[in-house]
């Protein structure tokens, strides 16, 4: 086994994992996932089948990655923050296929508690405060929060706070 999963862990046949990818206590990988190297899933995280997740992703506790979300490289998700998938979400009504992509470029960070509206793109390295609601595209390198998002500034690739964006972006 190139990758390790804790021995409650469900990592479904069919799953596509990378090696060195760290799976932990009660996460469930369903059999379409696609999973880079390197990743790191905490302890309650789910991933659905039609995610793509590339590699040094780190998904942190009760996360749940759903159909139509697809993470590139070096992405981080905060504890308990959130992914949706269908707009317009009713228990009698089935929208499985209405799921809107969501994609997060390379190297974005979401923080603890924040939404991510479905249909969205979080652009390279663009960084989500804890708790916020994100309802549109952020930029590349773009600081947002607040319900709904806001633009608050930027970041470098670090994380670091910035006066202004990169100005090789």
């Amino acid at each position: 086994m190139k990758y390790s999963a804790h021995e409650t862990a469900i990592v479904e046949e069919g799953s596509a994992i990378g090696e060195g990818t760290r799976i932990w206590h009660w996460v469930h990988i369903c059999a379409g996932a696609k999973i880079g190297s390197n990743c790191s899933f905490g302890q309650n995280v789910y991933v659905a089948n039609d995610v793509k997740i590339g590699n040094n992703v780190k998904v942190q506790n009760n996360v749940s990655i759903y159909d139509a979300v697809i993470l590139e490289d070096d992405v981080f998700c905060g504890p308990s923050m959130v992914f949706t998938n269908v707009i317009n979400p009713r228990s009698s009504v089935e929208r499985k296929d209405e799921y809107k992509t969501t994609l997060v470029k390379k190297g974005t960070s979401i923080g603890a508690n924040a939404t991510i509206i479905c249909g969205v793109t979080l652009g390279e390295y663009s960084f989500v405060a804890a708790g916020s609601v994100v309802t549109k595209d952020v930029k590349p390198f773009e600081l947002v929060a607040g319900i709904p998002a806001k633009p608050i500034g930027w970041v470098n690739e670090s994380g670091i706070r910035q006066d202004m964006p990169p100005s090789n972006k």
